[in-house]
């Protein structure tokens, strides 16, 4: 399964979301690559332990081949790092992936990232594609790629109009490159179940038919001493209760039957 987590808006958790549900899932033993494709390198150093611009063999050496060859010269998976975690991959990021960006545009490789993950396809179970908080060539490439959609939503009114421009977007690629792509669900991240508004937002969203996923992820800061420690929850505090609440997400996203409290 390929699954992309996007929204255009920074500082919702995508690369928390897109780590934490792959540490999950290779700690439930499926093989399992987390593709980097912001040039922060966020979800590199999270997984890796080490910035993205320490390591050679990135997701930019990959395309790079694509600019002057019209196949790639070194196979997908020469580029995949092992991380400390069983199971656990990454096709690490670059801040070359900033200036490689109008050569692939140039060069119409739009389509490269998604023969590149299907070959990959044949040794992960699960591959987890993070990416900037911009609708850019690599966001566009990584829509086009995937399967299966996430869009993290942060609990207030902005975040709320720039949610139906996403979605317009993801119709567009939808119709023009990419039918198979299916909007996996809308994810309530850094949720205040006490508040009035976060509440009434995801209900809104909710009663207009939107596929907001029934897992609400609190604030907290268990999460920025995870990034710190460059350790997932599911390693650093497997108990916590933010963990569980993505083990709750990961078997939501996975079919399994979950029981959760009521949105009050």
């Amino acid at each position: 399964m390929r699954r992309v987590v996007f929204n255009q808006k920074g500082g919702v958790g995508k690369s928390s979301i897109t780590c934490n549900l792959a540490a999950i899932s290779a700690a439930r033993g499926r093989r399992t690559l987390v593709v980097d494709l912001d040039p922060q390198g966020n979800s590199t150093h999270y997984l890796m332990g080490r910035p993205a611009s320490e390591l050679r063999d990135t997701v930019a050496d990959l395309l790079e081949q694509t600019v002057a060859f019209t196949v790639f010269t070194r196979r997908p998976d020469e580029f995949v790092h092992a991380s400390p975690y069983d199971n656990l991959f990454v096709l690490p990021s670059s801040p070359e992936l900033d200036f490689l960006e109008r050569k692939l545009e140039a060069k119409h490789k739009i389509y490269k990232l998604r023969e590149a993950l299907k070959k990959l396809g044949e040794n992960f179970d699960d591959i987890y594609i993070d990416t900037a908080p911009a609708l850019n060539f690599y966001s566009r490439s990584a829509l086009i790629a995937a399967e299966r959609c996430l869009i993290p939503f942060d609990c207030d009114d902005f975040s709320r109009q720039a949610l139906y421009s996403i979605l317009g977007e993801i119709r567009d690629i939808q119709e023009d490159h990419n039918e198979n792509l299916v909007v996996e669900g809308i994810i309530a991240n850094q949720f205040q179940s006490r508040a009035s508004l976060p509440r009434q937002l995801v209900s809104e969203l909710i009663e207009e038919g939107l596929p907001v996923l029934p897992v609400r992820l609190p604030s907290s800061i268990k999460m920025k001493e995870s990034h710190q420690a460059s350790s997932p929850l599911i390693h650093f505090a497997p108990k916590h209760t933010l963990t569980q609440q993505y083990v709750d997400l990961f078997r939501v996203l996975q079919g399994e039957k979950v029981e959760l409290e009521p949105l009050a």
